[in-house]
């Protein structure tokens, strides 16, 4: 298959499976820039909804990859940042769904969810996964760091409004950062405000990629389970991890173009290779530590590899 501008994976996801992404915006482009991010800090701020490439020759790469296999559980427009910034989403979802009989979701970090024009896009999607990450407004500006002026109570009251309005399956998640939102209190805290958020799902998830700030360190076995226990919530960990693969046929150039998008550790990496046949993984690593391109980031005895920004 020719090489891939907007569309990438299959990657592996707990929450769904094979998930082919789509990405609509530009490289690391977000409104946030969450100390926990595994693509690092965000480079390209901005709250402004643009149409960064244009919609169909975004649905036209899909529609030919879609030809060529459907060896993939769902479509996921995720991007390099925030995918509700790409100002042609509702349109891209519709165009979507048009070229694909499985569900269609959105990632988002919910902080453009103030927005009445959001919301009414978002409703073309099959699953929303929204992120919830803080329950004070210091804690959100602490955590994941918004763009200028962006208001936690404005985005909270837009996630409430949105969860009530949309027909298809919320999967709200949140990020537990040891020390910063995971005092007894703040679990309480988060367990009285998502009784005013319907969900159907409720994940907690804790970094455990490298993560854009050093000292940042993932939530305690404990503090997962207490909010599991007090949120009737599933822990990402328990879930079954997948395996990466390509359309792309270079080895090398498939594994780049997931990294852009998802950083891989070495394991994934080796597994990678070994469902693609190759035999040489030992030169596959050494080439990735010459590649200029790529940042290998020692975490814990396992590296991960990702693309420099």
């Amino acid at each position: 298959m020719e090489d891939l501008k907007y569309v990438f994976g299959p990657v592996p996801s707990r929450r769904l499976g094979r998930s082919v992404g789509v990405s609509p915006i530009l490289d690391n482009t977000c409104n946030h820039t969450c100390v926990y991010c595994q693509l690092g800090r965000t480079r390209h701020m901005t709250n402004k909804r643009q149409e960064f490439f244009p919609l169909q020759e975004i649905l036209a790469e899909f529609k030919r990859y879609a030809e060529d296999t459907d060896a993939y559980d769902v479509v996921s427009v995720v991007g390099e940042g925030e995918p509700t910034l790409y100002s042609q989403l509702g349109e891209l979802l519709k165009g979507l769904k048009q070229l694909t009989d499985k569900p269609v979701t959105v990632i988002t970090n919910g902080a453009l969810l103030y927005d009445p024009q959001v919301r009414a896009e978002l409703m073309e999607a099959d699953i929303v996964l929204p992120s919830l990450d803080a329950v004070t407004a210091e804690m959100y500006h602490r955590i994941d760091r918004p763009y200028g002026r962006l208001d936690f109570e404005a985005g909270l009251k837009g996630l409430i409004d949105f969860s009530h309005e949309y027909k298809g399956q919320l999967w709200l998640e949140i990020m537990l950062v040891d020390g910063m939102n995971t005092a007894p209190a703040d679990l309480e805290a988060f367990a009285e405000l998502v009784k005013k958020i319907r969900t159907d799902r409720i994940y907690i998830n804790t970094p455990v990629r490298p993560p854009a700030e050093a000292e940042i360190a993932p939530a305690s076995h404990e503090a997962i389970q207490k909010a599991c226990e007090l949120l009737g919530a599933i822990s990402i960990d328990m879930l079954t991890t997948g395996s990466f693969s390509s359309e792309i046929e270079d080895d090398y150039e498939a594994c780049i173009s997931i990294c852009r998008r998802h950083p891989m550790n070495q394991f994934e990496i080796r597994g990678f290779l070994q469902s693609r046949g190759c035999e040489d993984a030992e030169g596959f690593f050494k080439r990735l530590e010459a590649d200029a391109q790529v940042t290998a980031v020692d975490c814990k005895g396992m590296k991960t590899y990702r693309i420099r920004r």
